[in-house]
């Protein structure tokens, strides 16, 4: 992890900038393997070119103590940070232009300007979103022993979903089967069946599944610091003509996309060569999202697979490609692979077949 916080620090110096403020998050884990739980007590990873500081509350230091090999500063709930806020002042100077940490809370971010007023805060992801875009080849088998567990998680939805089973059961599921393999959080489990998969974001509510109807599954987990994410279809009896023929075209789409993917091409041409088959099939007032988002720590970050987006793609990329058709009222499809962009194109990570499945 040292050689994480000092690839940030060299990148300070690439994009001019004097200081990084990171709070809990996933930026933290990425840089630490560690962060607290986010509250109101501020809490900051400090690094300038020079030198490197953690600010944390005095509850959490004794815990952060085994992953922070820098100097560190506390402060009680009695005292408050003011103190160890002015004592970070003195131990780093006067930068002039500060980056923060993308999730930072606002009354953290208020504290840093009023401790630093003359500077000019900018987006951490000018810093961190360089080094977490390319992956390691060990973050790269964290990915794929994530991707694993979805799978069976999946599978297990699958297993155990027949009418009269409710989206909230289903979701309990998911998360069981992630935490028997393992993994400590499962933070979104999307079961949406029948009208209720034509929303891209539902994700569960007491309706109960209904014979002859579709059930969308999307769920991920985080493994090791890693997270997964994995969508499937399946249908509670045989699919009418009108689902199978809009499952085809989401899956030529993925096929077409995944097929685009070599390092080089503008990240672009991957939304467009999904978008292309969708619009030739007169669906394309129906695909409402960009194709695709990065993986890694976070289940979102970048690289957004969006067409306008032209940044080239790079050997070491992870993202989701899950394009899909959502006719409000009736039902939705969509279908999502995470891949890692290597010299010889786009390599999936999930096992599971894309077809309905038909339960």
């Amino acid at each position: 992890m040292t050689t994480r916080v000092k690839a940030a620090r060299e990148r300070l110096g690439v994009e001019g900038i004097d200081a990084l403020a990171i709070p809990p998050g996933d930026d933290l884990l990425y840089l630490l393997g560690y962060t607290p739980h986010p509250d109101e007590r501020p809490c900051y990873l400090l690094i300038t070119p020079a030198a490197t500081l953690f600010l944390v509350p005095e509850l959490n230091a004794t815990a952060a103590a085994g992953h922070v090999p820098y100097p560190t500063l506390t402060y009680s709930d009695a005292a408050g940070p003011q103190e160890a806020l002015r004592e970070a002042a003195l131990r780093l100077g006067a930068p002039r232009r500060i980056a923060v940490g993308d999730t930072m809370r606002a009354d953290a971010l208020l504290r840093l300007q009023a401790l630093w007023p003359d500077a000019r805060f900018v987006p951490g992801a000018q810093v961190m979103a360089p080094l977490r875009m390319i992956k390691s080849p060990e973050e790269i088998a964290a990915l794929r022993r994530a991707a694993a567990t979805a799978d069976a998680a999946v599978e297990a939805v699958f297993a155990a979903a027949r009418p009269g089973r409710r989206e909230t059961e289903l979701a309990g599921l998911a998360a069981e089967a992630f935490h028997a393999q393992g993994v400590p959080e499962v933070p979104f489990a999307i079961i949406a069946s029948g009208s209720n998969s034509a929303y891209p974001h539902h994700e569960r509510s007491a309706r109960a599944l209904a014979a002859g109807e579709p059930l969308l599954v999307d769920v991920g987990g985080r493994l090791d610091g890693y997270m997964s994410d994995i969508t499937r279809m399946a249908h509670l009896g045989p699919p009418p003509a009108r689902y199978r023929d809009i499952h085809a075209v989401v899956e030529d789409a993925v096929v077409a996309a995944l097929a685009s993917i070599r390092p080089g091409v503008p990240i672009r041409e991957v939304d467009l060569a999904a978008r292309r088959v969708i619009e030739r099939a007169g669906y394309g007032a129906h695909f409402i999202h960009r194709t695709g988002h990065g993986i890694g720590v976070s289940g979102h970050e970048l690289p957004s697979i969006t067409h306008s987006n032209d940044d080239p793609l790079q050997a070491g990329m992870a993202f989701s490609v899950e394009p899909g058709i959502y006719l409000v009222g009736e039902f939705g499809v969509r279908l999502e692979e995470i891949v890692i962009v290597t010299e010889r194109g786009g390599e999936r990570l999930s096992a599971l077949s894309r077809a309905v499945r038909i339960l």
